[in-house]
């Protein structure tokens, strides 16, 4: 036996692996499943290359046990193993990899890859583990050697006996504490979660003793057996080829990653080889999750390195517009930080996340033409995201965004796509006419909206609070500018005022503005209006309904839109409205606050004092 200390500098590391580098303690078994993984690889490989090696992978797997009155946990793997020498270059001198030198030496083939880089996550077993034991013996070799550390303090190498080539790893696990749990690793069923997690697509099997509930023979009761099973998938669906798959198989896998409840809508099988080479499987749900508009949310596609989980929400591989798209992406390719749970090179992920990015917007174009009532129902979930998508970043998206839209038609009663409404405009038409409110029957009778259905022309509605914000943004769609129904200009009025009405108008409406003072910037006569008497037209940027979604958020201030009070000429009220100038004044001004709140009113908008004019109503009465 000999004792041998740690460099100084890996005692400093060793220390850090303890307590800095990794995330979540259970990781520790991701590390040595993966170690176990290459060791077998590396036997593959030499089978490649030495046709005296026979190599049937369905004899070599990954076995885990746990003695939970001994507390320790064994990872056994039948792969290459190690002489003394490279137990003491790969565990006696910490951050040199084995597997990384090996990777460097070869080139490896038939899909195969070595998974460890850093030589790091051997050590990750000293989060969970009071004592570390490694027995090997190399493939070829006669003489197996054990490995034993405490930690920092060093480790000691000794020769001893091991039937068959391979290594074990034997974990005395910490004591638990009220702060850290360490019994849990000895759990079936939290043993059987991490594997199932982080390494279920690892291609060897992971066997291990699991309970099953069985009938006892000749007897109607039951009891629970131990019985060694495989415990993880092995082949990942998205190695699989696409025609052995059916819509099942897809359905199934999303079920089982717990994407959601619902059924997806439509999934999309990628595998890209080029400078990056990557799997992907992504979907579109049917549904949002209940806190998918909510801060608590968390986007993001699994991420894999060579079928082991790395991250299981990777945000940078979705735009915030996409953030309802689940799935997976698996490569061999990537560059990985020494824990393994993120990447050193953005630039990977960017080159990813652009592909992904185009087929998600293929994907819902082809839904949004060929399976139209699907696209719909998606809509109704994740449409405001897609607005929203088109609204930040300055409008950045906006050509991205703009054809994946619907808005509700005035005409075709029905949600439609900003193309659909561009292809049915008469030649006459202008602009692209929209109206705002909370729902559509209050938009639908709306009094502005009058004059452009009379002249046959579609409009938009918008319902959701983002939809104006996101057209402003777009400001046109093809050559058509949009225009509110509510706006100064609607580019389609006619002079519909009697000469006599002009010039007595124009005094009465001083007086209105007058006596309504801020409140609005100018009373005149409407141009839009054909049936109803008075309405609200806005000047400027801000909208109505813009004022009531920025009067909303906090620290918003008092917002208001440049509001025109106008009065309908060919309405009766108007015939009032000059008597009481002429003969009644007291009744004048309270028809002038009357038509004020009732502006306010058809807008959605609350009445200033609601006491006070009720008791205007009941004196008018």
């Amino acid at each position: 036996m000999e004792r041998k200390e740690f460099q100084a500098e890996s005692k400093r590391l060793l220390d850090l692996m303890i307590n800095s580098i990794y995330t979540h303690k259970e990781i520790f078994l991701r590390e040595l499943i993966s170690n176990a993984s290459d060791a077998i690889d590396k036997i593959y490989y030499k089978a490649l290359t030495d046709e005296s090696i026979e190599f049937n992978k369905d004899d070599y797997y990954i076995r885990i046990s746990a003695d939970k009155e001994n507390r320790t946990l064994t990872i056994t793997d039948m792969g290459i193993g190690m002489t003394r020498e490279e137990l003491e270059d790969n565990l006696g001198t910490i951050a040199k990899s084995g597997s990384l030198n090996f990777k460097k030496a070869v080139e490896m083939k038939d899909g195969y890859d070595i998974i460890g880089q850093f030589g790091v996550g051997f050590y990750s077993a000293f989060m969970v583990a009071e004592k570390v034991e490694v027995t090997s013996r190399a493939f070829g070799d006669n003489t197996a050697h054990r490995w034993v550390s405490q930690g920092a303090d060093g480790y000691i190498i000794e020769e001893t006996e091991k039937k068959d080539p391979g290594t074990q790893i034997v974990l005395t696990l910490k004591e638990s504490s009220e702060d850290e749990d360490y019994d849990q690793y000895l759990d079936e069923y939290t043993l059987k979660r991490i594997v199932k997690r982080y390494s279920d697509f690892i291609r060897y099997p992971i066997r291990m003793m699991v309970s099953e509930y069985k009938k006892k023979e000749d007897s109607d009761d039951y009891e629970t057996v131990l019985e060694e099973k495989t415990i993880n998938s092995m082949v990942p669906i998205w190695r699989k080829n696409k025609n052995e798959l059916t819509d099942e198989d897809y359905e199934n896998f999303y079920s089982e990653k717990h994407f959601g409840f619902d059924k997806p809508l439509k999934w999309s099988h990628m595998r890209i080889d080029g400078m990056l080479r990557y799997d992907a499987i992504i979907y579109i749900p049917s549904s949002a999750p209940f806190d998918y508009y909510t801060k608590e949310y968390e986007k993001g596609l699994e991420l894999y390195s060579s079928g082991v989980l790395i991250m299981n929400k990777c945000p940078e591989l979705l735009p915030d517009y996409f953030s309802f798209v689940k799935g997976i992406v698996d490569s061999e390719d990537l560059s990985l930080n020494i824990s393994r749970e993120m990447l050193q090179h953005d630039r990977q992920l960017k080159l990813m996340a652009k592909k992904i990015e185009e087929k998600i917007k293929d994907e819902l174009m082809d839904l949004q033409e060929n399976q139209r009532a699907k696209y719909e129902d998606f809509f109704e979930s994740f449409g405001k995201q897609l607005k929203y998508g088109l609204y930040s970043d300055y409008g950045m998206n906006k050509d991205r965004l703009k054809d994946l839209l619907l808005f509700y038609s005035s005409s075709e009663r029905k949600p439609v796509t900003l193309k659909e409404y561009l292809e049915r405009m008469p030649e006459d038409q202008k602009y692209i006419y929209y109206a705002t409110g909370d729902s559509v029957d209050r938009i639908d009778r709306l009094p502005q909206t009058e004059l452009v259905k009379d002249k046959g022309y579609e409009i938009l509605y918008f319902t959701d609070e983002v939809d104006e914000f996101a057209i402003k943004m777009l400001h046109e769609y093809g050559d058509k500018e949009f225009r509110s129904v509510s706006g100064e200009d609607l580019g389609i009025e006619e002079e519909e005022v009697k000469e006599e009405d002009k010039e007595e108008g124009k005094e009465i409406f001083q007086e209105m503005k007058a006596a309504l003072g801020d409140r609005v910037k100018e009373v005149r006569f409407s141009k839009r209006l054909k049936n109803h008497p008075v309405c609200f037209a806005t000047e400027g940027e801000i909208s109505i309904e813009m004022e009531k979604v920025l009067n909303t958020m906090p620290n918003a201030g008092d917002i208001h839109a440049e509001k025109i009070l106008e009065i309908n000429p060919n309405h009766e009220i108007f015939g009032k409205l000059k008597s009481a100038h002429k003969e009644d004044k007291e009744k004048f001004e309270l028809y002038t606050e009357l038509l004020y709140d009732q502006a306010r009113l058809i807008e959605g908008l609350p009445i200033e004092d609601p006491v006070d004019f009720a008791n205007k109503i009941a004196k008018l009465m």
